[in-house]
């Protein structure tokens, strides 16, 4: 019988999230909340998890302590096997620096190949959105004999700038990558799409360490695994790309087929989370079959209260976590995180609202994201007066009104 190749997983989760300012001012980018009860990085993780992959060091770096803290909180695995989610910050174990780059994160981690010695190792980003199943990449990796595989996904061309852009001929073998090009091409059967990296690889070990060590000696190199390593792979012939149309998720919708979501700006963010409250999402929170898994607080249920016209506790079209109270106030097409408190005659539309906020009576909030426990005073407005709020807190170009934690709201 062939034993089963050993895989271990890197998660990169060091990044510093400026577009989501203010949520990134007290924390890194895959500690940003979502869906009212998850992190962006409980994504990755669960489908590691899910896959079967349980040997995963997760590399941090800026505002870390909540991510750490989550992480310790959360995802405690069975020591039985060797299973681990663990998170290692910059150790300077190659000179008194910071991570230089996503390339320069692993090369200073080479400790972990060293002391696990795999034959392939995974390497995805933290902060996305989607459900994917890695052993079907990882399979479609090994039977390909390449170096590197890049997970690819179709884009809109106008967003592709943003991204890695790959172009494969027909048997997945990547001939041209450009990180982030100013003028992307388009897939050659459609001019309004492009075909991008989605930041999550598949590398051979001994490939991935002899790239990294000539990526480290080049001193004109940005040390990026987009816009240094996958493009110096390409030039090899060593590249293939897995298309994630093709993957399948156990217990998922055709609806949900393929979504996958770049959070990297606030409208992102918002538009994401927005996917999650229809009747039939394109991304749904409800598949046994492959949870997204998450610390669950001790904090009792939510609770409506008055019912009386205009004094109504309730929720339409939202999500709403434990241990909110809706006593007397009413919410629709929201996410109310844990712990949200609406008072009588207030009202909640088109929002997002983290952990701990507080209502007041008559308050009104509209296409707005508000951090942990921010007080709303009563009668209050948010997102009513567009210019008004720009002289107080983010307003994105597309009328979203971010408040970050700790700021105050006037009465």
């Amino acid at each position: 019988m062939r034993s089963q190749p050993k895989v271990i997983a890197m998660v990169l989760a060091g990044g510093e999230g400026k577009r989501l300012w203010p949520l990134t001012r007290d924390r890194s980018k895959p500690a940003v909340p979502f869906g009212g009860i998850y992190r962006l990085i409980d994504f990755v993780l669960s489908n590691l998890v899910n896959g079967g992959y349980r040997k995963i060091a997760v590399l941090t770096q800026y505002k870390s302590h909540s991510l750490d803290r989550h992480i310790a909180l959360t995802w405690r695995m069975s020591t039985l096997l060797g299973n681990y989610v663990t998170p290692v910050p910059a150790q300077m174990r190659r000179g008194p620096r910071w991570f230089a780059g996503s390339a320069d994160a692993i090369y200073q981690n080479f400790n972990i190949l060293v002391d696990e010695r795999p034959d392939h190792v995974l390497v995805f980003g933290a902060d996305h959105v989607y459900r994917m199943d890695p052993r079907q990449m990882v399979e479609r990796h090994i039977a390909t004999g390449a170096g590197v595989t890049v997970a690819g996904i179709r884009v809109p061309i106008e967003q592709a700038s943003a991204f890695g852009v790959i172009e494969a001929d027909a048997a997945g073998r990547i001939v041209s990558f450009s990180e982030k090009p100013p003028a992307p091409k388009p897939t050659p059967d459609d001019p309004t799409m492009a075909y991008v990296s989605m930041g999550n690889y598949v590398f051979d070990t001994s490939t991935l360490r002899k790239v990294l060590t000539r990526d480290a000696e080049n001193e004109a190199s940005r040390h990026d695994l987009g816009g240094d390593i996958i493009p110096a792979l390409v030039a090899e012939g060593v590249a293939s790309v897995y298309d994630f149309a093709d993957n399948e998720v156990p217990g998922q919708a055709e609806r949900e087929r393929g979504y996958w979501r770049d959070v990297g700006t606030i409208d992102a963010y918002f538009d994401a989370n927005m996917d999650t409250i229809a009747v039939d999402p394109i991304f749904s929170f409800y598949n046994d079959h492959w949870p997204i898994y998450t610390y669950r607080p001790q904090v009792p249920p939510a609770k409506f209260v008055f019912d009386a016209e205009g004094r109504r506790g309730a929720a339409f079209d939202s999500v709403v976590a434990t241990g909110v109270i809706l006593s007397g106030g009413t919410v629709r097409r929201s996410v109310v995180s844990s712990g949200v408190h609406l008072h009588s005659y207030s009202s909640v539309e088109d929002s997002i609202l983290f952990d701990g906020v507080d209502v007041g009576r008559g308050a009104v909030v509209r296409r707005a994201i508000i951090d942990k426990n921010v007080t709303v005073p009563p009668g209050a407005q948010i997102g009513v007066d567009l210019e008004a709020d720009r002289e107080r807190y983010t307003v994105t170009d597309s009328g979203i009104v971010v408040i970050g934690k700790g700021e105050i709201v006037p009465g």
